[in-house]
C-alpha cells in the first residue's frame, strides 16, 4: 500500500471504526436489553429500536462493507450516467481488524502515512434519533456504548487514536456526569449531534443557557467540542415534502434530501450564535466535521444580514465569532481557498473520512487540493490546527 509521504505530521480529524453487534447491547442494564435487539429479517441481519427495525444503517454489523473511498470519483466529477449508489460503491468488501480494532488499525493508519486520527464511531449516529421521545433511554445507551468504546478501543490508544464518545444533552445532569467519566478515561474529544436536544417538555437547542454547566465543564476538561453529521431528525420534514413517513437513509438517492441536506449543520452553526453560546462561554472549542464547508459562505452572509437589522438579539458581532469559533472540514473536491479566504488558514482542518465509502481511499491525498499553500499552512491543515485544539 503506498501513500504521499509528506514533510510534517498528519492528524486525520475524520476517522471511524465499525461497531461490533454487541457495541450496543453489551453494557445495556438488563431491564433495557430490548431497547436495541440485532434480527433476521429476509436472511440479513437488521437492528431494531424499540422493536422498530432501522433501515438507517443497510448492514448494521458492518461485517460486509463499502470499500475506503469508493465514491471518490462520484464526488469529483458527479454522476453524469446515473448509476445506482450499488453501481457507485461498486464490489463491497469484508471488514478487516483495523476497522475494528485499534491494534490494527494503527498498523494501518503506519501503511496510510497517518500519525494520529480523531476515531468515530459509525453506528452511534442513529440512537438519539430513535429514541427521542426517552430522554434517560439515551442516556443509558449512549453509555453503553461508551462503555464498549472504552472497553475495545479506549479513548486514548497510544496517543495516536483519539476515539471519540458520544455526549447526549437531554438531562444536564447526566451529560454532565457522562462527560466527567469518558475523561477520566482519556478522552479529548467529544461528539455532540448538530440537533435539538430531546427533552422531556420537548426539544430545544444546545445552545440556550440551560446547557451553560455543561459546556463550561467541557471548558474546565479542556475537550474538543465536534459536531459530526448525524441523524439530525430532518428527515421527519423531508418526509413530509415526499408524502411519506420514514427514516433518514442516507443510503438511498433523493434529490430533495441532498438539496437541504447541510440545513442541520447550518441551524447548529447559527444556533451557537443566536443561541448565545459561543458568546457565553468564550474559551470553548468547537469543530464542525464531516460537512464540507460550501454552506459556510451563504450562512454568515445571512447571519450578517441578521445583524444588520437586529444587533439587539446578539451578544456580539456573530460573524466575526463563527470565524473566530468555529473549525471546519471542507471535502477535497471543494478545495481550501473559499474557506481559508472566509475563516483564515487557523480553522481549516483535514478530515479523510476513512474507512467511509464517501471518503478517501489514501487520506493523505488530501494534500493534494494544498499544493498552492506554503509549507507551514499544508501543515497546520494537515494536523497542526487540530493538535492545537487538542493540546496534544
Amino acid at each position: 500500500m503506498t501513500f504521499k509521504a509528506l514533510p510534517y505530521p498528519v492528524f486525520d480529524a475524520d476517522n471511524h471504526l465499525y461497531e461490533t453487534e454487541e457495541s450496543l447491547t453489551k453494557y445495556l442494564p438488563k431491564r433495557y436489553k430490548d431497547a436495541v435487539q440485532y434480527v433476521q429479517v429476509n436472511g440479513r441481519t437488521k437492528i431494531a429500536v424499540r422493536g422498530h427495525i432501522s433501515d438507517f444503517i443497510p448492514n448494521p454489523t458492518f461485517e460486509v462493507v463499502a470499500r475506503p473511498g469508493a465514491m471518490e470519483e462520484y464526488f469529483k466529477h458527479g454522476n453524469p450516467e446515473g448509476k445506482s449508489r450499488r453501481e457507485i460503491f461498486g464490489e463491497p468488501m469484508r471488514s478487516i481488524p483495523a476497522f475494528r480494532e485499534p491494534g490494527p488499525r494503527l498498523e494501518l493508519m503506519n501503511e496510510l502515512g497517518v500519525d494520529r486520527s480523531l476515531m468515530f464511531p459509525t453506528l452511534a449516529s442513529l440512537i438519539e434519533e430513535r429514541m427521542r421521545d426517552d430522554p434517560k433511554l439515551i442516556h443509558v445507551v449512549v453509555h453503553a456504548l461508551n462503555q464498549w468504546l472504552d472497553d475495545v478501543w479506549g479513548f486514548n490508544y497510544q496517543n495516536r487514536i483519539y476515539t471519540v464518545p458520544v455526549i447526549s444533552l437531554p438531562i444536564v445532569e447526566k451529560a454532565i456526569e457522562e462527560l466527567d467519566w469518558v475523561v477520566k478515561r482519556g478522552a479529548r474529544a467529544i461528539l455532540v449531534r448538530p440537533a435539538p436536544v430531546p427533552g422531556f417538555s420537548g426539544p430545544r437547542s444546545f445552545a440556550v443557557p440551560e446547557f451553560d454547566p455543561f459546556w463550561q465543564r467541557c471548558v474546565e476538561h479542556d475537550v474538543l467540542v465536534a459536531m459530526h453529521v448525524s441523524d439530525s431528525g430532518y428527515s421527519r420534514y423531508n418526509a413530509e415534502w415526499d408524502g411519506t413517513d420514514r427514516e433518514m437513509l442516507p443510503f438511498q438517492t433523493n434529490s430533495f434530501y441532498m438539496v437541504s441536506e447541510w440545513r442541520p449543520i447550518e441551524d447548529a452553526v447559527a444556533s451557537w450564535v443566536c443561541h448565545g453560546a459561543l458568546f457565553r462561554n468564550p474559551q470553548l472549542k468547537v469543530a464542525v466535521v464531516e460537512t464540507g464547508a460550501r454552506w459556510l459562505p451563504p450562512l454568515l452572509a445571512r447571519i450578517a444580514d441578521t445583524y444588520k437589522k437586529a444587533p439587539e438579539t446578539f451578544l456580539g458581532n456573530p460573524v466575526e465569532e463563527i470565524k473566530n469559533r468555529i473549525h471546519v472540514s471542507p471535502f477535497p473536491e471543494e478545495g481550501v481557498n473559499d474557506v481559508i479566504d472566509l475563516m483564515g488558514v487557523d480553522r481549516v482542518l483535514f478530515g479523510s473520512d476513512y474507512p467511509h465509502p464517501e471518503g478517501l481511499s489514501q487520506p493523505t491525498q488530501y494534500a493534494n487540493v494544498l499544493g498552492h499553500l506554503n509549507q507551514d499552512d499544508q501543515a497546520k491543515i494537515m494536523g497542526g490546527n487540530l493538535a492545537r485544539l487538542m493540546s496534544v
